[in-house]
């Protein structure tokens, strides 16, 4: 699997949705576009609903990945502002 190194990281261990999302979304809106920013959350529901939520918003999805028992890594790309 390709080294991708982000931008920016986000923990969001811990919490909720809809609170994952909008943390997510408010982080990537920060960013300029071309830049990856990096998920760490223990939120099983999130590890599904952020990545399709940051595709709706045409971001672009480069991982998903279990790292544990409990934590995911998401790596988006930010396409459009």
């Amino acid at each position: 699997m390709e080294d991708i190194i982000p931008n920016k990281k986000l923990d969001i261990r811990g919490l909720k949705c809809p609170y994952t999302f909008v943390r997510s979304k408010l982080t990537i809106e920060a960013m300029d576009v071309g830049q990856v920013l990096e998920i760490l959350l223990d939120y099983q529901e999130a590890s599904n609903s952020i990545p399709k939520s940051m595709e709706d918003h045409g971001h672009k999805v480069l991982r998903v990945e279990k790292v544990s028992a409990t934590d995911w890594i998401i790596l988006i790309r930010k396409e459009r502002d």
